[in-house]
C-alpha cells in the first residue's frame, strides 16, 4: 500500500503526463494537419521572394506535406512578420525575411512586435556581401576614389533601395566612423536604383551582389568595394571596404526563417532540422550559391545569436545618425 507522499508524487506525475499529453499529440501530429505556409514579406521578384520558392519545394518533399509561399510586403518586412505572429503559433505559418529585420526595431516607431522576444529565428539561411558601384562613366573609378572625394566634402551621391535600409546604414556607419561626408538618395526597390544607376542619374549604389551583378557583368556599371570581411568569388578582384583602409568593416546581407516565440519547441526543433537538410541540398545549394548567398544553417541558438547582434548593431547606427524611416 502507497503512502501518503508516494500518492502525492504519483498524483503530481500523472497531472504533468496529462498537461504534456495534447503536445505531444500535436507534435506528432505535426505537420500532418493542413498545408505550410512561408510569408515572404516582400513582394514577388526580389530575393526574398526567390529564396522562399527555392526551399519551399524540397522543404514539402521531405516533410511530405504541402509548402505554399505567400507574399505580404510593406513597411521593410515589418506587415509580413506581423501577420505570422497574428496567425496561430501551431507551426504551420513561417516568415521569410531579408536583413531589413535587423533594423526595424530601431527604425520604425509603434512596432506591433519585439524582434528579440516575440521571435524565434528557425535558421539563418545565408549571408552576402553588398557591393558599393559606380557608373561607369563617372569619375570613381576605384573605391579610393570615392573615399577622397567623401573627405573632401564634394557632396557624394549615393543610392540604395531605401531609407533605413541596410545599404544605407552601411555608408552611414563608414560615414561616422572615418570623417566622411555622403549625400542618401533612397529608392522605392532594387530596380529603380539599379535603372537609375546604370543610366547614371545617380553616382554610386550599394546593394547586394543579387542585385548588382547582371549590370556589373554588362559592363553597366564598375563595382568598387564589396562589405563583407573577405572579397567574394563573384568579384574576386574587388577589394573589401576592411582591406581598403577600414579594419573590421562589415555590413552582411542576410536572410532567414522565423516563427513566433510561441511555436511548440518541438516544432522548432523540427523545422530546424528539416531546414538545414534543404540547405545541404546540392540544388538548392547551387541556386542559392548562384544569387551570391553563401550558406549558413545551423542551430536555432546561431540565429538568434547572429540577428540578435545585427539589431544591436544597427540601432546604434541609427541612433547616432538620427536615421528616420520614409
Amino acid at each position: 500500500m502507497l503512502s501518503k507522499p508516494q500518492i502525492s508524487l504519483r498524483a503530481k506525475q500523472l497531472l504533468c503526463l496529462a498537461a504534456l499529453l495534447p503536445t505531444l499529440a500535436f507534435s506528432q501530429a505535426w505537420p500532418t494537419k493542413q498545408p505550410i505556409k512561408l510569408v515572404a514579406v516582400f513582394p514577388p521578384g526580389g530575393s526574398v521572394d526567390q529564396v522562399s520558392r527555392i526551399i519551399a519545394p524540397v522543404l514539402a518533399q521531405q516533410l511530405g506535406q504541402s509548402v505554399v509561399v505567400e507574399n505580404k510586403g510593406g513597411a521593410s518586412g515589418v506587415i509580413g512578420t506581423a501577420s505570422v505572429l497574428s496567425a496561430p503559433a501551431d507551426g504551420y505559418t513561417f516568415a521569410v525575411v531579408f536583413d531589413t529585420h535587423g533594423v526595424n526595431q530601431s527604425l520604425i516607431p509603434n512596432m506591433p512586435y519585439d524582434s528579440k522576444k516575440d521571435i524565434v529565428p528557425l535558421i539563418l539561411v545565408g549571408t552576402s556581401a553588398m557591393v558599393l558601384t559606380s557608373n561607369v562613366g563617372n569619375e570613381y573609378k576605384t573605391f579610393a576614389d570615392v573615399v577622397a572625394a567623401a573627405k573632401a566634402k564634394k557632396n557624394v551621391s549615393f543610392g540604395t533601395i531605401g531609407n533605413g535600409s541596410l545599404g544605407h546604414l552601411a555608408m552611414a556607419l563608414l560615414g561616422k566612423n572615418a570623417n566622411m561626408e555622403f549625400n542618401h538618395i533612397p529608392y522605392k526597390g532594387g530596380g529603380p536604383l539599379m535603372t537609375d544607376a546604370v543610366a547614371g542619374h545617380v553616382p554610386l549604389a550599394m546593394g547586394t551582389v543579387f542585385l548588382s551583378k547582371p549590370h556589373i557583368d554588362n559592363k553597366r556599371i564598375r563595382p568598387l568595394a564589396v562589405t563583407s570581411l573577405k572579397r567574394v568569388p563573384e568579384f574576386p578582384e574587388v577589394p573589401t571596404i576592411a582591406e581598403a583602409g577600414f579594419p573590421g568593416f562589415e555590413a552582411p546581407a542576410w536572410w532567414a526563417l522565423l516563427a513566433s516565440a510561441k511555436t511548440p519547441p518541438d516544432v522548432v526543433k523540427r523545422m530546424n532540422e528539416e531546414l538545414n537538410k534543404v540547405l545541404q541540398n546540392p540544388e538548392v545549394s547551387q541556386r542559392l550559391s548562384a544569387q551570391g548567398i553563401e550558406i549558413s544553417g545551423g542551430s536555432v541558438d546561431k540565429a538568434k545569436t547572429f540577428i540578435d547582434k545585427q539589431i544591436d548593431t544597427w540601432a546604434k547606427v541609427v541612433r547616432e545618425n538620427g536615421i528616420k524611416p520614409d
